[in-house]
Formats: C-alpha cells, sequence, structure tokens
C-alpha cells in the first residue's frame, strides 16, 4: 500500500496545484521510484490511497504500471513484470484523508481480498512521499516477516535534523522496535515509513475499525504500534542507505541539488 492521500500543507505552494507524491525527484514523480522499486522485488498489485487531487494521481498513473500490454488478438494480456494498480479514494468517498490507520483499514479489502488465496494476510506499507532510492522490497523479507509471527516489521533510519529525537528504540539483540519512555536514555531512531504489516494489528484488540472503514474514521498509526511494541510484537531493523522525508521545498531543492 502507497499512501498518498496527504494534502502537503509543508510544501505549498508547490502543492497547491500538484499532488505531493508527484512532485518530481531527477526526472520522475516522487511515487514511481516506489512503483519500479515494487515492479523489482515482484510485487504485482498496489493499493493506492488518495484524497487531495486525487485524480490527477489517477489520471497520471492508470490501473497498470510497468510494460504496455502484450498484443494477443481477441484478448488483453499483460506482461508478467507489471504492477496493477487500485485507488482508495478518501477524498471521493469521504471529502478528506483518514490518517494512516483510518487509510490502511479502508483499504484492507482491496489489499487483501477474501476471494484472492493468494494474497495472504500480510502486507507493505510506505509513504510514496518520501525518497529512498536503494531500498529493495524483497520476498525474502516477505518470508522472514511471516515466520516470525510478529504484527509488524519497521525499516527505521538514523534521525534526520527535522526529527532530532527520534520515533521508536531498537534491541539489537532481539530484533524488537521499542516504546520508550520520554525520559529512556536509550537511542531512537526514526520511523522511515516503510514496514511490513499483518493484517491483525487492524483488528481487535489493537484496533476497533472494521475492515472497509465504512464510516471513514479517522485513526493515527503510531498508537497501534506503540500498543503492539508493548507486547513485543513489533520487530524492526536500521536502515542507513540513502533516505529523506520529502516534506518541504528545501529538503526538495537539496535532492535537486
Amino acid at each position: 500500500m502507497l499512501l498518498a492521500a496527504g494534502r502537503g500543507e509543508r510544501m505549498r505552494p508547490l502543492t497547491d496545484t500538484c499532488p505531493k507524491p508527484l512532485l518530481s525527484v531527477q526526472g520522475k514523480p516522487l511515487m514511481q521510484w516506489h512503483l519500479e522499486a515494487l515492479l523489482r522485488g515482484g510485487c504485482q498489485r498496489a493499493v493506492i490511497n488518495t484524497a487531495w487531487l486525487e485524480d490527477v494521481i489517477v489520471q497520471r498513473f492508470g490501473d497498470r504500471f510497468g510494460p504496455q500490454p502484450l498484443a494477443v488478438e481477441g484478448e488483453q494480456r499483460f506482461h508478467s513484470a507489471s504492477l496493477a494498480l487500485v485507488y482508495s479514494m478518501e477524498g471521493r468517498d469521504f471529502g478528506a484523508a483518514l490518517e494512516t490507520a483510518g487509510g490502511i483499514c479502508r483499504a484492507l479489502p482491496q489489499l487483501l481480498p477474501a476471494q484472492d488465496d493468494r494474497a495472504g494476510d500480510v502486507f507493505w506499507v510506505l509513504a510514496a512521499d518520501v525518497f529512498t532510492p536503494g531500498f529493495t522490497f524483497t520476498q525474502a523479507a516477505v518470508a522472514r516477516f511471516v515466520a516470525s509471527g510478529q504484527l509488524a516489521h519497521l525499516w527505521l533510519v538514523p534521525n534526520p535534523a527535522h526529527n532530532p529525537r527520534g520515533d521508536f528504540g531498537l534491541d539489537a539483540a532481539s530484533g524488537l522496535a521499542l516504546n520508550l519512555p520520554k525520559d529512556d536514555p536509550q537511542p531512537r531512531y526514526t520511523y522511515s515509513t516503510i514496514g511490513l504489516y499483518h493484517r491483525t494489528l487492524f483488528a481487535p484488540p489493537w484496533c476497533a475499525i472494521p475492515s472497509g472503514n465504512p464510516q471513514g474514521l479517522t485513526a493515527a498509526l503510531a498508537p497501534l504500534l506503540r500498543a503492539a511494541m508493548d507486547q513485543g510484537r513489533v520487530s524492526a531493523e536500521l536502515y542507513e542507505g540513502p533516505w529523506t522525508d520529502v516534506g518541504t521545498p528545501e529538503r526538495l531543492a537539496q535532492l535537486h541539488a
């Protein structure tokens, strides 16, 4: 799932007419870097939640990313190396973005269709407005996560200047993410917005919003993660490759430079 519903207030005026995931970095829309990486990692389907200027995103990427359809007389087939795109349009359905957990709950029926036995219970989540060109989405990582029985696995990064206190701790020995008290001296790291998730995290007792979020309830993701961390149900690892939260025009300019 690509999170692409935000308004991008700090990026104004750039985002007044262009949704933040479509801002260009090194000649490509931010979101395209992720789509290419997911395709390289063997993903076949992505759900994109939208709200602000959502029609622009849909028009830009359509329902398929990758090679053009194969020419087969009488039917339409696609190259196996292409990514089907599905949209969870929060703006159309509710008038605004539902925040991260609310948006994931809304998209669960699209993420993990009951009729698709291949879907399983696990999915990637990543923000469409971060730039991390070296990150790889591997099937091996998915297999390790499934075997772990955890509710989530997060990729953490060294703290950028705009988040010096970080978000979560990391126990290197156990590989667990830690919900540290504010006065705990252990180092914290910043959540990269990239993670693997099990659908169980978005069901009771962790989350009270029903699958599909029919009422359009807004909910943040961090409280769910912190509650699961307190029970030792979230693992993590440190990613030290290039990573930028493209949250301001200044950070975008730095990437271009």
